[in-house]
């Protein structure tokens, strides 16, 4: 079933997208990325975006939104790898959500191979830039 409302949650350091580590990154903003997704949605759901660098706001985030029945697009940053606060969030709230990654994180640093999210997420869309996003969207809107 479709969603019709959608939580994009973006975590630690995302805000600087666009200015760290462009190689690895890229160089569009949260911004940037905002205005695609809502262009993509084309009004099939609403969209609300947010961007903390806190664990226990994250936390918060993922419960509201799942206990509402909301899906949740959620690029935890390195949160993902430490997270077990966030992971039972996800389980406890019941939310569905896309675990997105911009880069190919089984690519790189040996940390970063495991994610305390995945498990509890409906699927994980790693390595391909914002496109990952697009994906999630799409995801989350397929019937």
């Amino acid at each position: 079933m479709p969603f019709t409302q959608i939580l994009v949650l973006n975590g630690p350091n995302l805000n600087l997208l666009g200015r760290r580590e462009p190689g690895i990154y890229g160089a569009k903003t949260l911004d940037d990325i905002e205005h695609e997704l809502r262009e993509r949605a084309g009004g099939r759901a609403e969209l609300a975006f947010q961007q903390r660098n806190g664990e226990g706001e994250l936390v918060t985030l993922v419960q509201e939104a799942g206990l509402a029945g909301h899906g949740i697009i959620l690029n935890a940053g390195a949160y993902t790898h430490t997270s077990v606060a966030i992971r039972d969030a996800i389980k406890g709230s019941g939310a569905t959500v896309i675990e997105v990654h911009l880069s190919n994180v089984h690519a790189r640093e040996d940390f970063r191979h495991h994610s305390y999210l995945s498990p509890v997420c409906r699927g994980v869309i790693a390595g391909f830039g914002d496109l990952s996003y697009h994906l999630a969207l799409e995801a989350l809107l397929a019937p």
